[in-house]
């Protein structure tokens, strides 16, 4: 009998790199109704989308009210968008419910009847914009009861690294698997250096706290050696924040700001440049802890990779001779590790990327997916 999924994600999948591979994933163990915002990903055999306006917090006044007094099962089923697809998904039965982040999760429950519940938390949910106030007093308690009530009864919990895992396990008593938000292995090779030149390239979100403005200050207290690439998909706040950035890079012409690139194609885009660059201050659990899709991207696309310091980060960048890792956060610091390479290191990281490419690849996550399928699914004797 062919599997029926849902999988549940209150994002637009189709710009979620590590949902649309779920999906494909999860297509090829049956068919597969997704609901989310934006049009239908590949792989779904059917899509109930849900209109993007609806937020899928209860940021209504009665759902601020709910969460304020702490009455987070009525204040979290009156979100408009879970109220949404709640409609949309109506009395059809499934044999596997997959809730995107913990937000998803009291809905995959009240809709799975008896089929299981496996949740993907992506990052640490109760934390995930802590370093928003109104989030924090708000939010983040809603979250934590979320977690504490839902994830003992889900039968599958995966999230992207082992730090968060032993988190999940250790805070709310619940076996957590990973998956990591590696890409599929791309038929790339190092694209060579130019003699002279030290091509740095970022990938990403063009959204405040990602520590962007210290980026292109580092670049320009740089050397003519190097540029800068910025590939950055802008927020929904009608790319003003974007625009603050173009600000702050001036007349520099050694950066340089393109229109985003979709998930599937950012390796080869990125294959061109020598070094992928990222710098994130540890404002939250999840940036202290973070292992982002970017990081895989970079390995990919063949770079050398310097990042600021994290346990996850760090540990593949050493263990794989990737590149170098800051002392700090700060653009000072970026500048100091940068200015510090050479041609020749740059071009032996990319040569190490290459070798790492598979072992950094999807393969394994892919796999882990498959076997929980199967296990939450197979009869029990």
């Amino acid at each position: 009998m062919t599997l029926r999924i849902l999988c549940i994600s209150f994002s637009d999948i189709n710009a979620d790199s590590r949902v649309l591979r779920q999906v494909k994933t999860l297509a090829a163990c049956g068919t597969v109704t997704t609901v989310s915002y934006g049009s239908a990903p590949p792989g779904a055999t059917t899509h109930l989308e849900v209109e993007s306006a609806l937020p899928s917090l209860p940021q209504t006044p009665t759902g601020v009210l709910g969460l304020a007094l702490r009455r987070f099962t009525t204040a979290g089923s009156k979100a408009p968008a879970v109220q949404r697809a709640r409609e949309l998904i109506g009395a059809a039965e499934y044999d596997l419910v997959v809730a995107n982040e913990a937000r998803a999760l009291p809905l995959a429950h009240e809709v799975a009847g008896s089929a299981p519940v496996l949740g993907d938390m992506h990052e640490w949910a109760p934390e995930e914009r802590s370093h928003v106030l109104a989030w924090k007093l708000l939010v983040k308690p809603y979250m934590t009861w979320v977690c504490k009530t839902y994830l003992p009864r889900s039968a599958g919990i995966i999230t992207v690294n082992e730090s968060i895992a032993r988190l999940y396990s250790e805070r709310f008593g619940c076996r957590t698997e990973v998956v990591r938000n590696a890409g599929p292995l791309r038929p790339l090779e190092p694209s060579p250096m130019i003699d002279g030149r030290i091509r740095l390239v970022h990938s990403g979100a063009a959204v405040p706290g990602r520590n962007l403005e210290a980026m292109i200050e580092a670049v320009k207290a740089l050397d003519e050696r190097f540029s800068l690439d910025l590939y950055l998909v802008k927020a929904r706040d009608g790319g003003k924040y974007w625009e603050t950035l173009r600000a702050a890079a001036g007349a520099q012409d050694r950066i340089t700001f393109h229109d985003a690139v979709a998930p599937d194609d950012l390796p080869a885009t990125l294959n061109g440049y020598d070094v992928g660059v990222f710098s994130l201050p540890p404002r939250t659990t999840n940036h202290a802890l973070m292992l982002p899709n970017k990081f895989f991207d970079f390995v990919q696309a063949r770079l050398a990779i310097v990042f600021s310091p994290s346990p996850e980060t760090s540990r593949l960048i050493q263990d794989h001779q990737l590149g170098a890792v800051t002392q700090g956060f700060t653009a000072e610091d970026l500048t100091r590790t940068l200015s510090e390479l050479t041609e020749q290191e740059v071009s032996q990281f990319k040569r190490n990327a290459h070798t790492a490419a598979p072992e950094l690849s999807s393969a394994t996550d892919e796999s882990v997916i498959r076997a929980m399928v199967q296990r939450l699914t197979s009869p029990r004797t």
